[in-house]
Formats: structure tokens, C-alpha cells, sequence
């Protein structure tokens, strides 16, 4: 019985101590948890959460600035010390869509919201959903009415003057006209016949970057006369397909095509190379690496370039900023409250010179 009774005191002894082991297993895990669930607020308040809603995925030089910024923002991380996750979705030219991805950012609570519009006129309920959530909200490319870019507080626009694009767009063919008139002017008439491919219908850089570049063209001093003009949508394979059709259809001598970006200008040359034609001359906007490449070859007259590395850096400093300081440093702005404004710069082919 004494046995026993060592044996039951000893059991006894052993569970006390398993519980006391239980229980301090059970704080430490506890106290673990606590700690990790710490780290993870903390790692999620030094993470920089940055969404990109674009108006659509095959817009070359989009593609090409929003690359460039991802790459800025890598450089922000390291010189803020913070990590930068940046999630880019495409709308594919659906203002719903892109109304949802807004949505979609602001409930996952990203700290800035960058924004390529689908339709520049029909921002609100963007902007009304993220004026709920007090997120910064940038706009890019596609300019909003001044109206609703003074909504709210946090509210910004990075661009290129659509104007400043299309007049320095006529001063390039006027330069080009002044060195030497036969370049454009194949036929020899005294008058230069041109064709306007416009990027979008209703469009406001659309209708600003042809008007002026027409306008400019023709007031220093190039004998015009408009031959033809149509809508490619800003898109490559659409334009090539137009110029198919106006070399079918040619009312009159076609010598100059004026493009609202280098996209449709490639899709232009490409259709013109196809049919033999060297007598039409092709001019850009945007300064896209394909555009400046077929420029440096001689394939496209000249573009004007809006400087994408710039653009980029400015809106990966606006993103930076709004993060640390709550605002936007004061050098981007410019002296504007609200807009950055990228220069353009021409480029013309180098047997021409610049």
C-alpha cells in the first residue's frame, strides 16, 4: 500500500508539473501570437500600397510609363527604407470596370490610388469613393474636367499640355517644309496634301492635338490641303487598316499623315511600306521606343516626345510623398495646386536634322 501511495504522490506531482508546463506553454504561445500579430501591423504600416487602374492593356506607351513607374517606386522603397507594393489592372475601356477596381483598391485600404481614366468625364464616382476613404488619388494621361479634379483635397493630375503635343507637331512639319519643301511636298504642286488620323472620338487630346497641329502647320507658312482623315483609336492595327483604305479610295494626292500618336503612325508606315508607297510622309506624337526607333530609321518623318522617365519619376515622388509627408513636394507642382505638367521635346529624323 505504501507503494501505491508513492506512486499515486508521484502521478500526482508529475500532473501538477504538466499543467504548469500546459499553462506556460499556453502564455508563451500566447505572448507569440501578440508578437507576431505586432510584426504584421508593423510590416503592414511600413508597406506603401500603390494601385493602378489603366484605361486599357495594349495602349503602348501606358504600358511603357506605368513599367516605369513600378521601376521608380523600386527605387523609393530603398531610398524611403519602405516596402512598396503596386498592383496595375487594365479596365479594357470599361468605366464600370474601372469604377470597381477603384472600389476594390479603397476597401483594401491602399495608401494611394493612381488612375489612367477610361472616360475623363466620368470620374465621380472615383472620386466620391476615395474621398470617403481619405486616399490620395492621381490622375494620369487623361485629364479630368477642372471640376471634378477640385473635389476633394487629395486630388492630382500628371499630363502633357495636349496642345503644347499638337503645335510642336505642326512646327516639326513646318521645319521640315522650310529646309526643304520637296521632302513633303512629292508631287511638286506647291501644296502639301495631308491626312489626319485621329486617336478617339469626342476625345479632348484628340481634337486639341489636330487642331493645333494643323493650325500651327499651316500659319508657318505650309501650303495645305486636307485630303482625308479618320478615328484609329489610338490603336496600331486600326490605323493600318484606315491608310489600306485611303490608298484605295485616294481623292487627290496624299503626301502627309499626321498622327494623334506614334502607335497609329507605326500602323500608318507599316500599311504604306506594304503597298510601296515612299511618297508620304508620316509624323507621331508620344516618343514611344518603337516611334523613336522607326524616327532614328527614317520610317517616321519625326514624333514629339513627351520624356516618359520624367513622368514616371514625378508620379513615384508624388506617391513617396503623399506617404511620408501627407503631400506633394512643392518642386513637382510647379507653382500649380493640384497638376504636373511633363514638356514635350520634338524629334526629327537625322537626314533631316533637329
Amino acid at each position: 500500500m505504501e507503494g501505491q501511495g508513492k506512486v499515486m504522490r508521484e502521478y500526482k506531482k508529475w500532473k501538477t508539473q504538466m499543467g504548469i508546463l500546459a499553462v506556460t506553454v499556453a502564455v508563451i504561445c500566447v505572448a507569440a501570437a501578440g508578437i507576431s500579430r505586432r510584426k504584421e501591423k508593423q510590416k503592414e504600416e511600413d508597406t506603401l500600397k500603390v494601385g493602378i487602374s489603366i484605361y486599357q492593356s495594349d495602349d503602348t506607351y501606358v504600358n511603357l510609363l506605368t513599367k516605369k513607374i513600378e521601376r521608380q517606386l523600386k527605387a523609393c522603397e530603398k531610398q524611403q527604407g519602405i516596402k512598396i507594393h503596386c498592383k496595375i489592372v487594365s479596365a479594357e475601356n470599361d468605366q464600370n470596370e474601372q469604377n470597381e477596381q477603384v472600389e476594390h483598391f479603397a476597401a483594401l485600404a491602399y495608401d494611394v490610388i493612381c488612375v489612367n481614366a477610361v472616360d475623363r468625364t466620368n470620374v465621380s464616382t472615383m472620386i466620391d469613393r476615395v474621398e470617403e476613404s481619405e486616399i490620395p488619388l492621381i490622375f494620369f494621361n487623361r485629364q479630368p474636367v477642372q471640376d471634378d479634379l477640385r473635389k476633394g483635397q487629395h486630388i492630382y493630375y500628371v499630363g502633357s499640355d495636349a496642345q503644347e503635343s499638337g503645335r510642336l507637331q505642326g512646327e516639326l512639319v513646318a521645319s521640315v517644309y522650310r529646309k526643304d519643301p520637296a521632302v513633303l511636298d512629292k508631287n511638286g504642286d506647291g501644296v502639301v496634301g495631308y491626312a489626319v488620323l485621329e486617336g478617339e472620338t469626342g476625345h479632348q487630346d484628340a481634337i486639341i492635338r489636330s487642331e493645333w497641329s494643323v493650325k500651327t502647320m499651316t500659319s508657318s507658312g505650309v501650303p495645305a490641303k486636307r485630303i482625308t482623315g479618320g478615328v484609329a483609336n489610338w490603336m496600331k492595327e486600326q490605323a493600318a487598316a484606315i491608310v489600306g483604305r485611303w490608298l484605295k479610295e485616294e481623292e487627290g494626292e496624299l503626301e502627309l499623315i499626321l498622327c494623334n500618336n506614334d502607335d497609329m503612325a507605326l500602323g500608318a508606315i507599316e500599311t504604306l511600306r506594304q503597298e510601296g508607297r515612299t511618297d508620304i510622309s508620316v509624323v507621331g506624337i508620344d516618343g514611344t521606343e518603337e516611334g523613336l526607333m522607326a524616327v532614328r530609321d527614317g520610317k517616321m518623318l519625326g514624333t514629339v516626345k513627351a520624356d516618359s522617365d520624367i513622368y514616371a519619376e514625378y508620379i513615384a515622388r508624388m506617391v513617396c510623398g503623399l506617404k511620408k509627408e501627407g503631400t506633394v513636394p512643392k518642386e513637382i507642382l510647379e507653382g500649380h495646386d493640384r497638376e504636373v505638367w511633363i514638356p514635350w521635346e520634338i524629334k526629327i529624323c537625322p537626314e533631316l536634322g533637329e
